[in-house]
Protein backbone atom coordinates (compact mmCIF):
# COMPACT_ATOMS: atom_id res chain seq x y z
CA UNK A 1 0.00 0.00 0.00
CA UNK A 2 1.92 2.98 -1.32
CA UNK A 3 0.08 5.88 0.32
CA UNK A 4 -1.79 4.93 3.46
CA UNK A 5 -3.97 8.06 3.48
CA UNK A 6 -4.41 8.36 -0.28
CA UNK A 7 -8.09 7.40 -0.27
CA UNK A 8 -8.81 10.14 2.29
CA UNK A 9 -6.74 12.93 0.75
CA UNK A 10 -7.36 12.52 -2.99
CA UNK A 11 -10.68 12.76 -4.81
CA UNK A 12 -11.65 10.56 -7.74
CA UNK A 13 -10.64 12.04 -11.10
CA UNK A 14 -11.08 10.74 -14.65
CA UNK A 15 -9.81 11.94 -18.04
CA UNK A 16 -11.88 14.70 -19.60
CA UNK A 17 -13.94 14.05 -22.69
CA UNK A 18 -13.66 15.97 -25.93
CA UNK A 19 -16.52 18.44 -26.28
CA UNK A 20 -19.68 17.05 -27.85
CA UNK A 21 -19.56 19.58 -30.68
CA UNK A 22 -16.10 18.29 -31.61
CA UNK A 23 -16.38 14.55 -31.15
CA UNK A 24 -19.64 13.99 -33.04
CA UNK A 25 -17.85 15.12 -36.19
CA UNK A 26 -15.46 12.14 -36.21
CA UNK A 27 -15.14 8.49 -35.16
CA UNK A 28 -12.18 8.84 -32.83
CA UNK A 29 -12.18 7.91 -29.16
CA UNK A 30 -13.74 10.58 -26.97
CA UNK A 31 -11.32 10.78 -24.03
CA UNK A 32 -8.32 13.08 -23.74
CA UNK A 33 -4.94 11.95 -22.40
CA UNK A 34 -4.57 11.79 -18.63
CA UNK A 35 -1.22 12.90 -17.12
CA UNK A 36 0.74 10.12 -15.43
CA UNK A 37 1.30 12.05 -12.21
CA UNK A 38 -2.45 12.44 -11.73
CA UNK A 39 -2.97 8.79 -12.68
CA UNK A 40 -0.47 7.72 -10.00
CA UNK A 41 -2.41 9.80 -7.48
CA UNK A 42 -5.55 7.92 -8.45
CA UNK A 43 -3.78 4.58 -7.97
CA UNK A 44 -2.73 5.73 -4.49
CA UNK A 45 -6.40 5.88 -3.46
CA UNK A 46 -6.45 2.05 -3.39
CA UNK A 47 -6.71 0.85 0.24
CA UNK A 48 -5.11 -2.58 -0.38
CA UNK A 49 -8.03 -4.03 1.56
CA UNK A 50 -7.63 -7.13 3.67
CA UNK A 51 -10.46 -8.60 1.61
CA UNK A 52 -10.31 -6.95 -1.85
CA UNK A 53 -13.92 -7.13 -2.99
CA UNK A 54 -12.85 -5.74 -6.37
CA UNK A 55 -11.41 -9.21 -7.08
CA UNK A 56 -14.89 -10.67 -6.76
CA UNK A 57 -16.47 -7.96 -8.88
CA UNK A 58 -13.97 -8.58 -11.70
CA UNK A 59 -14.71 -11.72 -13.73
CA UNK A 60 -11.02 -11.91 -14.63
CA UNK A 61 -10.00 -11.72 -10.96
CA UNK A 62 -7.45 -9.05 -11.78
CA UNK A 63 -4.83 -8.41 -9.07
CA UNK A 64 -6.06 -4.85 -8.66
CA UNK A 65 -4.45 -3.73 -5.37
CA UNK A 66 -1.15 -5.23 -6.52
CA UNK A 67 -0.89 -3.28 -9.75
CA UNK A 68 -2.34 -0.13 -8.20
CA UNK A 69 0.59 -0.19 -5.78
CA UNK A 70 3.14 -0.75 -8.56
CA UNK A 71 1.70 2.19 -10.53
CA UNK A 72 1.92 4.48 -7.51
CA UNK A 73 5.58 3.44 -7.10
CA UNK A 74 6.23 4.11 -10.82
CA UNK A 75 7.17 0.43 -11.35
CA UNK A 76 5.56 -0.14 -14.76
CA UNK A 77 7.12 -3.50 -15.61
CA UNK A 78 5.88 -5.02 -12.37
CA UNK A 79 2.46 -3.43 -12.85
CA UNK A 80 2.24 -4.85 -16.37
CA UNK A 81 3.32 -8.31 -15.24
CA UNK A 82 0.65 -8.36 -12.54
CA UNK A 83 -2.02 -7.16 -14.96
CA UNK A 84 -1.16 -9.56 -17.79
CA UNK A 85 -1.12 -12.48 -15.35
CA UNK A 86 -4.93 -12.48 -15.51
CA UNK A 87 -5.87 -10.40 -18.57
CA UNK A 88 -4.58 -10.85 -22.11
CA UNK A 89 -6.12 -7.62 -23.38
CA UNK A 90 -6.25 -4.86 -20.75
CA UNK A 91 -6.22 -2.27 -23.54
CA UNK A 92 -9.67 -3.62 -24.56
CA UNK A 93 -11.24 -3.92 -21.13
CA UNK A 94 -9.70 -0.62 -20.04
CA UNK A 95 -11.74 1.05 -22.75
CA UNK A 96 -15.05 -0.82 -22.88
CA UNK A 97 -15.52 -2.79 -19.65
CA UNK A 98 -18.40 -1.50 -17.47
CA UNK A 99 -15.98 -1.70 -14.50
CA UNK A 100 -17.81 -4.16 -12.27
CA UNK A 101 -14.75 -3.97 -10.02
CA UNK A 102 -15.39 -0.32 -9.22
CA UNK A 103 -18.90 -1.13 -8.02
CA UNK A 104 -17.27 -3.51 -5.51
CA UNK A 105 -14.49 -1.14 -4.40
CA UNK A 106 -14.38 -0.71 -0.61
CA UNK A 107 -13.55 2.98 -0.99
CA UNK A 108 -16.91 3.26 -2.75
CA UNK A 109 -18.76 2.46 0.48
CA UNK A 110 -18.63 6.08 1.56
CA UNK A 111 -16.63 7.87 -1.15
CA UNK A 112 -16.18 7.63 -4.92
CA UNK A 113 -14.46 4.34 -5.85
CA UNK A 114 -10.93 4.01 -7.18
CA UNK A 115 -10.62 4.63 -10.94
CA UNK A 116 -9.59 1.01 -11.51
CA UNK A 117 -10.44 0.85 -15.20
CA UNK A 118 -8.41 3.95 -16.05
CA UNK A 119 -5.38 2.64 -14.15
CA UNK A 120 -5.72 -0.66 -16.01
CA UNK A 121 -5.84 1.09 -19.39
CA UNK A 122 -2.84 3.25 -18.56
CA UNK A 123 -0.74 0.25 -17.51
CA UNK A 124 -1.46 -1.37 -20.87
CA UNK A 125 -0.74 1.75 -22.89
CA UNK A 126 2.45 2.53 -20.95
CA UNK A 127 3.50 -1.08 -21.50
CA UNK A 128 3.27 -0.61 -25.26
CA UNK A 129 4.79 2.88 -25.19
CA UNK A 130 7.80 1.74 -23.16
CA UNK A 131 8.34 -1.39 -25.26
CA UNK A 132 7.47 -3.71 -22.37
CA UNK A 133 4.82 -5.66 -24.30
CA UNK A 134 6.76 -8.26 -26.24
CA UNK A 135 5.90 -11.59 -27.91
CA UNK A 136 5.92 -14.54 -25.49
CA UNK A 137 7.03 -17.60 -27.43
CA UNK A 138 6.56 -21.16 -26.26
CA UNK A 139 9.61 -22.86 -24.79
CA UNK A 140 8.76 -26.09 -26.64
CA UNK A 141 6.21 -27.26 -29.18
CA UNK A 142 3.58 -29.90 -28.38
CA UNK A 143 3.03 -31.11 -31.94
CA UNK A 144 -0.72 -30.69 -31.48
CA UNK A 145 -2.90 -28.76 -33.94
CA UNK A 146 -5.76 -26.63 -32.60
CA UNK A 147 -8.49 -24.71 -34.44
CA UNK A 148 -10.19 -21.73 -32.81
CA UNK A 149 -13.35 -20.70 -34.66
CA UNK A 150 -14.25 -17.06 -34.07
CA UNK A 151 -11.91 -14.18 -33.25
CA UNK A 152 -13.88 -12.24 -30.65
CA UNK A 153 -12.46 -11.70 -27.15
CA UNK A 154 -12.90 -15.35 -26.11
CA UNK A 155 -11.30 -16.69 -29.28
CA UNK A 156 -8.41 -14.24 -29.15
CA UNK A 157 -7.67 -15.00 -25.50
CA UNK A 158 -7.82 -18.76 -26.02
CA UNK A 159 -5.71 -18.60 -29.18
CA UNK A 160 -2.99 -16.63 -27.43
CA UNK A 161 -2.91 -18.92 -24.40
CA UNK A 162 -2.83 -22.08 -26.51
CA UNK A 163 -0.08 -20.69 -28.75
CA UNK A 164 2.03 -19.80 -25.74
CA UNK A 165 1.47 -23.33 -24.44
CA UNK A 166 3.23 -24.64 -27.54
CA UNK A 167 0.34 -25.80 -29.69
CA UNK A 168 0.03 -25.01 -33.40
CA UNK A 169 -3.04 -22.78 -33.39
CA UNK A 170 -5.08 -21.55 -36.34
CA UNK A 171 -7.62 -18.81 -35.68
CA UNK A 172 -10.53 -18.75 -38.16
CA UNK A 173 -12.62 -15.62 -38.78
CA UNK A 174 -15.43 -15.36 -41.31
CA UNK A 175 -15.02 -11.59 -41.69
CA UNK A 176 -12.15 -9.87 -43.46
CA UNK A 177 -10.42 -8.82 -40.26
CA UNK A 178 -9.90 -10.20 -36.78
CA UNK A 179 -11.85 -9.03 -33.74
CA UNK A 180 -15.43 -10.25 -33.92
CA UNK A 181 -17.75 -7.80 -32.19
CA UNK A 182 -14.72 -5.89 -30.88
CA UNK A 183 -14.11 -4.82 -34.47
CA UNK A 184 -17.53 -4.96 -36.06
CA UNK A 185 -19.89 -4.30 -33.15
CA UNK A 186 -18.27 -1.70 -30.91
CA UNK A 187 -18.07 1.76 -32.50
CA UNK A 188 -14.67 3.31 -33.17
CA UNK A 189 -15.44 6.19 -30.82
CA UNK A 190 -15.27 3.63 -27.98
CA UNK A 191 -12.54 1.37 -29.39
CA UNK A 192 -10.41 2.41 -32.34
CA UNK A 193 -9.42 -0.63 -34.37
CA UNK A 194 -5.68 0.00 -34.44
CA UNK A 195 -5.82 -1.18 -30.83
CA UNK A 196 -6.84 -4.66 -32.05
CA UNK A 197 -4.28 -4.65 -34.86
CA UNK A 198 -1.48 -3.74 -32.48
CA UNK A 199 -2.22 -6.70 -30.22
CA UNK A 200 -2.64 -9.02 -33.21
CA UNK A 201 0.94 -8.21 -34.28
CA UNK A 202 2.17 -9.59 -30.97
CA UNK A 203 0.04 -12.73 -31.31
CA UNK A 204 1.21 -13.57 -34.82
CA UNK A 205 4.82 -12.97 -33.74
CA UNK A 206 4.20 -15.60 -31.05
CA UNK A 207 3.30 -18.11 -33.76
CA UNK A 208 -0.46 -17.80 -34.19
CA UNK A 209 -1.81 -18.49 -37.70
CA UNK A 210 -4.80 -16.33 -38.70
CA UNK A 211 -7.20 -17.15 -41.53
CA UNK A 212 -9.74 -14.43 -42.22
CA UNK A 213 -12.57 -14.59 -44.75
CA UNK A 214 -13.10 -18.27 -43.98
CA UNK A 215 -16.62 -19.29 -42.98
CA UNK A 216 -16.10 -22.54 -41.12
CA UNK A 217 -19.00 -24.84 -41.87
CA UNK A 218 -19.18 -23.50 -45.43
CA UNK A 219 -15.66 -22.97 -46.77
CA UNK A 220 -14.37 -25.74 -44.50
CA UNK A 221 -16.77 -28.47 -43.43
CA UNK A 222 -17.17 -29.68 -39.88
CA UNK A 223 -15.73 -33.06 -40.86
CA UNK A 224 -12.64 -31.46 -42.44
CA UNK A 225 -12.11 -29.42 -39.31
CA UNK A 226 -12.23 -32.50 -37.10
CA UNK A 227 -9.95 -34.45 -39.43
CA UNK A 228 -7.30 -31.73 -39.66
CA UNK A 229 -7.08 -30.68 -36.00
CA UNK A 230 -6.53 -32.46 -32.70
CA UNK A 231 -8.95 -30.14 -30.90
CA UNK A 232 -11.45 -27.45 -31.89
CA UNK A 233 -12.67 -24.50 -29.83
CA UNK A 234 -15.94 -22.80 -30.77
CA UNK A 235 -15.94 -19.10 -29.92
CA UNK A 236 -18.42 -17.97 -32.55
CA UNK A 237 -20.33 -15.61 -30.26
CA UNK A 238 -24.09 -15.36 -29.79
CA UNK A 239 -25.11 -13.70 -33.04
CA UNK A 240 -28.82 -14.63 -33.23
CA UNK A 241 -30.57 -11.33 -32.43
CA UNK A 242 -33.83 -11.00 -30.52
CA UNK A 243 -36.53 -9.89 -32.94
CA UNK A 244 -39.69 -7.87 -32.33
CA UNK A 245 -42.76 -9.56 -33.81
CA UNK A 246 -45.05 -6.56 -34.13
CA UNK A 247 -47.36 -5.75 -37.06
CA UNK A 248 -45.45 -3.98 -39.82
CA UNK A 249 -42.11 -5.61 -38.97
CA UNK A 250 -41.59 -6.33 -42.69
CA UNK A 251 -41.38 -2.62 -43.58
CA UNK A 252 -38.14 -1.25 -44.99
CA UNK A 253 -36.10 0.88 -42.61
CA UNK A 254 -36.29 -1.55 -39.66
CA UNK A 255 -32.91 -3.13 -38.93
CA UNK A 256 -31.14 -5.12 -36.27
CA UNK A 257 -28.70 -2.95 -34.34
CA UNK A 258 -25.70 -5.09 -35.21
CA UNK A 259 -26.33 -4.78 -38.95
CA UNK A 260 -26.32 -1.01 -38.52
CA UNK A 261 -23.25 -0.86 -36.25
CA UNK A 262 -21.19 -3.38 -38.21
CA UNK A 263 -21.79 -1.56 -41.47
CA UNK A 264 -20.64 1.74 -39.97
CA UNK A 265 -17.48 0.13 -38.62
CA UNK A 266 -16.80 -1.34 -42.04
CA UNK A 267 -17.45 2.08 -43.57
CA UNK A 268 -14.85 3.68 -41.29
CA UNK A 269 -12.39 0.92 -42.22
CA UNK A 270 -13.10 1.27 -45.95
CA UNK A 271 -14.61 -2.21 -46.18
CA UNK A 272 -17.98 -1.40 -47.73
CA UNK A 273 -18.73 -3.57 -50.73
CA UNK A 274 -19.51 -1.97 -54.12
CA UNK A 275 -23.25 -1.65 -54.52
CA UNK A 276 -23.94 -2.53 -50.88
CA UNK A 277 -27.21 -1.03 -49.65
CA UNK A 278 -26.34 1.39 -46.90
CA UNK A 279 -28.18 1.82 -43.61
CA UNK A 280 -27.95 5.49 -42.73
CA UNK A 281 -29.48 7.79 -40.12
CA UNK A 282 -28.68 10.92 -42.15
CA UNK A 283 -31.53 13.46 -41.92
CA UNK A 284 -33.83 10.83 -40.36
CA UNK A 285 -35.79 10.56 -37.16
CA UNK A 286 -34.37 7.45 -35.50
CA UNK A 287 -35.96 5.13 -32.94
CA UNK A 288 -33.69 2.79 -30.98
CA UNK A 289 -35.60 -0.02 -29.27
CA UNK A 290 -33.59 -1.33 -26.33
CA UNK A 291 -31.90 0.51 -23.48
CA UNK A 292 -28.62 -1.37 -23.09
CA UNK A 293 -25.09 -0.67 -24.26
CA UNK A 294 -25.84 -1.75 -27.84
CA UNK A 295 -28.72 0.71 -27.92
CA UNK A 296 -26.45 3.47 -26.64
CA UNK A 297 -23.93 2.63 -29.38
CA UNK A 298 -26.74 3.04 -31.92
CA UNK A 299 -27.51 6.46 -30.44
CA UNK A 300 -23.92 7.70 -30.75
CA UNK A 301 -23.57 6.29 -34.25
CA UNK A 302 -26.86 7.84 -35.41
CA UNK A 303 -25.83 11.25 -34.08
CA UNK A 304 -22.52 11.06 -35.93
CA UNK A 305 -24.26 10.05 -39.14
CA UNK A 306 -26.37 13.21 -38.97
CA UNK A 307 -29.73 12.04 -37.61
CA UNK A 308 -32.49 14.61 -37.36
CA UNK A 309 -33.53 13.22 -33.97
CA UNK A 310 -32.83 10.11 -31.88
CA UNK A 311 -35.23 8.50 -29.41
CA UNK A 312 -34.36 5.45 -27.31
CA UNK A 313 -37.09 3.41 -25.62
CA UNK A 314 -36.89 0.70 -22.97
CA UNK A 315 -39.50 -1.81 -21.86
CA UNK A 316 -38.35 -1.76 -18.23
CA UNK A 317 -39.03 1.08 -15.78
CA UNK A 318 -36.57 3.93 -15.30
CA UNK A 319 -33.84 2.93 -12.83
CA UNK A 320 -33.27 5.04 -9.70
CA UNK A 321 -30.69 7.82 -9.75
CA UNK A 322 -28.61 6.16 -7.03
CA UNK A 323 -27.90 2.53 -6.11
CA UNK A 324 -31.18 0.66 -5.59
CA UNK A 325 -31.80 -0.96 -2.21
CA UNK A 326 -32.14 -4.41 -3.82
CA UNK A 327 -28.56 -4.24 -5.17
CA UNK A 328 -26.48 -3.23 -2.12
CA UNK A 329 -22.71 -2.98 -2.13
CA UNK A 330 -20.71 -4.92 -3.36
CA UNK A 331 -23.30 -6.00 -5.97
CA UNK A 332 -23.47 -4.41 -9.42
CA UNK A 333 -25.96 -1.61 -8.71
CA UNK A 334 -29.30 -1.15 -10.37
CA UNK A 335 -29.18 2.57 -11.12
CA UNK A 336 -29.56 5.06 -13.97
CA UNK A 337 -26.53 5.22 -16.23
CA UNK A 338 -25.95 7.91 -18.81
CA UNK A 339 -23.39 7.09 -21.48
CA UNK A 340 -21.34 9.53 -23.55
CA UNK A 341 -23.69 8.78 -26.46
CA UNK A 342 -26.71 9.94 -24.46
CA UNK A 343 -24.91 13.20 -23.73
CA UNK A 344 -24.64 13.82 -27.45
CA UNK A 345 -28.35 14.15 -28.05
CA UNK A 346 -31.09 11.63 -27.35
CA UNK A 347 -34.54 11.45 -25.78
CA UNK A 348 -34.90 8.45 -23.50
CA UNK A 349 -38.24 6.89 -22.61
CA UNK A 350 -38.85 4.04 -20.14
CA UNK A 351 -41.76 1.63 -19.59
CA UNK A 352 -42.67 1.71 -23.27
CA UNK A 353 -43.98 -1.16 -25.39
CA UNK A 354 -44.11 -1.32 -29.18
CA UNK A 355 -47.58 -1.98 -30.61
CA UNK A 356 -47.18 -1.52 -34.37
CA UNK A 357 -44.82 -0.33 -37.09
CA UNK A 358 -46.60 2.03 -39.45
CA UNK A 359 -45.52 2.56 -43.04
CA UNK A 360 -45.94 4.49 -46.24
CA UNK A 361 -45.22 2.84 -49.60
CA UNK A 362 -43.41 -0.02 -47.91
CA UNK A 363 -41.15 2.23 -45.81
CA UNK A 364 -41.47 2.66 -42.05
CA UNK A 365 -42.87 6.09 -41.24
CA UNK A 366 -43.96 5.76 -37.63
CA UNK A 367 -44.28 3.49 -34.63
CA UNK A 368 -47.33 3.11 -32.39
CA UNK A 369 -46.18 2.88 -28.77
CA UNK A 370 -47.89 2.55 -25.41
CA UNK A 371 -46.90 3.25 -21.82
CA UNK A 372 -46.60 0.52 -19.21
CA UNK A 373 -47.27 0.31 -15.51
CA UNK A 374 -44.92 -1.99 -13.60
CA UNK A 375 -46.27 -3.27 -10.30
CA UNK A 376 -44.77 -5.52 -7.68
CA UNK A 377 -46.79 -8.70 -7.30
CA UNK A 378 -48.09 -9.57 -3.85
CA UNK A 379 -46.63 -13.09 -3.82
CA UNK A 380 -43.03 -11.88 -4.03
CA UNK A 381 -42.58 -12.77 -7.69
CA UNK A 382 -40.95 -10.34 -10.15
CA UNK A 383 -42.91 -7.19 -11.05
CA UNK A 384 -45.55 -7.54 -13.74
CA UNK A 385 -46.32 -5.02 -16.47
CA UNK A 386 -49.69 -3.81 -17.61
CA UNK A 387 -50.44 -1.45 -20.45
CA UNK A 388 -51.85 1.83 -19.23
CA UNK A 389 -55.29 2.38 -20.84
CA UNK A 390 -55.48 5.15 -23.44
CA UNK A 391 -51.70 5.67 -23.27
CA UNK A 392 -50.93 4.95 -26.92
CA UNK A 393 -49.03 7.49 -28.98
CA UNK A 394 -47.31 7.58 -32.37
CA UNK A 395 -43.69 8.47 -32.98
CA UNK A 396 -42.83 9.56 -36.51
CA UNK A 397 -39.60 7.88 -37.56
CA UNK A 398 -37.83 6.81 -40.74
CA UNK A 399 -35.28 4.43 -39.20
CA UNK A 400 -35.85 1.85 -36.47
CA UNK A 401 -32.95 -0.03 -34.85
CA UNK A 402 -33.68 -3.17 -32.82
CA UNK A 403 -31.17 -3.38 -29.95
CA UNK A 404 -32.82 -5.93 -27.70
CA UNK A 405 -29.94 -8.32 -27.22
CA UNK A 406 -29.13 -11.76 -28.58
CA UNK A 407 -30.73 -15.14 -28.04
CA UNK A 408 -28.00 -17.69 -28.75
CA UNK A 409 -25.26 -18.71 -31.18
CA UNK A 410 -26.32 -19.26 -34.77
CA UNK A 411 -26.97 -23.00 -34.89
CA UNK A 412 -27.44 -23.43 -38.63
CA UNK A 413 -24.22 -24.58 -40.23
CA UNK A 414 -21.21 -25.48 -38.12
CA UNK A 415 -22.93 -26.02 -34.76
CA UNK A 416 -25.54 -28.35 -36.23
CA UNK A 417 -23.01 -30.08 -38.46
CA UNK A 418 -20.78 -30.91 -35.49
CA UNK A 419 -23.76 -32.42 -33.69
CA UNK A 420 -22.93 -30.83 -30.33
CA UNK A 421 -25.60 -30.80 -27.65
CA UNK A 422 -27.33 -27.51 -26.84
CA UNK A 423 -28.65 -26.25 -23.53
CA UNK A 424 -32.18 -25.04 -22.85
CA UNK A 425 -31.43 -21.57 -24.22
CA UNK A 426 -29.84 -22.78 -27.44
CA UNK A 427 -26.23 -22.25 -26.38
CA UNK A 428 -23.58 -24.90 -26.94
CA UNK A 429 -23.61 -27.06 -23.82
CA UNK A 430 -20.25 -27.69 -22.14
CA UNK A 431 -19.10 -29.49 -19.02
CA UNK A 432 -16.86 -28.12 -16.28
CA UNK A 433 -13.86 -28.62 -18.56
CA UNK A 434 -15.43 -26.65 -21.44
CA UNK A 435 -15.84 -29.84 -23.51
CA UNK A 436 -19.01 -30.25 -25.57
CA UNK A 437 -20.86 -33.54 -26.01
CA UNK A 438 -18.47 -34.33 -28.88
CA UNK A 439 -14.95 -35.35 -27.71
CA UNK A 440 -12.29 -32.88 -28.79
CA UNK A 441 -14.79 -30.09 -29.45
CA UNK A 442 -14.76 -27.31 -26.85
CA UNK A 443 -16.72 -24.07 -26.56
CA UNK A 444 -16.29 -20.82 -24.64
CA UNK A 445 -17.44 -17.22 -24.47
CA UNK A 446 -20.92 -16.24 -25.62
CA UNK A 447 -21.17 -19.48 -27.61
CA UNK A 448 -21.39 -21.38 -24.33
CA UNK A 449 -22.88 -18.78 -21.98
CA UNK A 450 -25.08 -16.65 -24.19
CA UNK A 451 -24.66 -12.90 -24.54
CA UNK A 452 -22.32 -11.52 -21.90
CA UNK A 453 -19.49 -9.06 -21.29
CA UNK A 454 -16.08 -8.80 -22.96
CA UNK A 455 -14.19 -9.48 -19.73
CA UNK A 456 -16.25 -12.61 -19.08
CA UNK A 457 -15.54 -13.80 -22.62
CA UNK A 458 -11.80 -13.25 -22.12
CA UNK A 459 -11.93 -15.22 -18.88
CA UNK A 460 -13.89 -18.00 -20.56
CA UNK A 461 -11.35 -18.19 -23.37
CA UNK A 462 -8.46 -18.40 -20.90
CA UNK A 463 -10.17 -21.11 -18.84
CA UNK A 464 -11.09 -23.13 -21.93
CA UNK A 465 -7.51 -22.92 -23.20
CA UNK A 466 -6.18 -24.29 -19.91
CA UNK A 467 -8.61 -27.23 -19.99
CA UNK A 468 -7.83 -27.92 -23.66
CA UNK A 469 -4.10 -27.92 -22.92
CA UNK A 470 -4.63 -30.50 -20.17
CA UNK A 471 -6.74 -32.66 -22.49
CA UNK A 472 -4.24 -32.46 -25.35
CA UNK A 473 -1.31 -33.34 -23.13
CA UNK A 474 -3.17 -35.92 -21.06
CA UNK A 475 -2.16 -34.19 -17.85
Amino acid sequence: MGKITGFMEIERELPSQRHVSERIKDWQEIYREFPLDRLRNQASRCMDCGIPFCHDGCSLHNLIPTWNDWVYRDRWQEALDALQATNNFPEFTGRICPALCEASCVVGLNREPVTIRQVELTIAEEGFRRGLVQPVKAARKSGKRVAVVGSGPAGLAAAQQLTRAGHQVTLFEKNQRVGGLLRYGIPDFKLEKWVIDRRLEQMTAEGLTVRCGVNVGVDITARQLQDQYDAVLLTCGAELPRDLKAPGRELAGIHFAMDFLAQQNRRVAGELLPGEKEISALNKNVLVIGGGDTGADCVGTSVRQGAKSVTQIELLPKPPKDRAANTPWPMWPNMLRTSSSHQEGCERLWSITTKEFMGSEGQVAGVRLARLDWRQSEDGKPPVMKEIPASEFVLNVELVLLAMGFLSPVQQGLVNDLGVELDGRGNVKVNARFMTSVPGIFAAGDTATGQSLVLKAINGGREAAARMDEWLRGS
